[in-house]
């Protein structure tokens, strides 16, 4: 790469040690899976991966649009921490 050029990129310590043994056990470098991510996006024109928010879930907001229905007709429904784990997980 003739025209190669050094960038700096801040990492938590902990995810930048992760991801050297994720890529490491790939074959690949930190640098080389960095730019394996530039190259695709730009072939895509777009992130390669979907960004999400769980919160923003189809299945999450349903229950939400529900709670606001059961709330806006007086029903006050409490749950446990372990039973709103459990929603979250089904």
């Amino acid at each position: 790469m003739s025209n190669a050029v050094n960038i700096t990129i801040r990492l938590d310590k902990d995810i930048k040690n992760s991801a050297e043994h994720l890529f490491g056990h790939l074959g690949m470098t930190l640098s080389t899976a960095f730019n394996v991510f530039v190259r695709q996006a730009l072939r895509l024109g777009k992130i390669p991966f979907e960004i999400s928010d769980p919160f923003y879930s189809d299945a999450n907001q349903q229950r939400l649009l529900k709670s606001i229905a059961e709330f806006k007709t007086g029903k006050i429904v409490k749950k446990t921490q372990a039973e709103l784990e459990a929603m979250e997980n089904a």
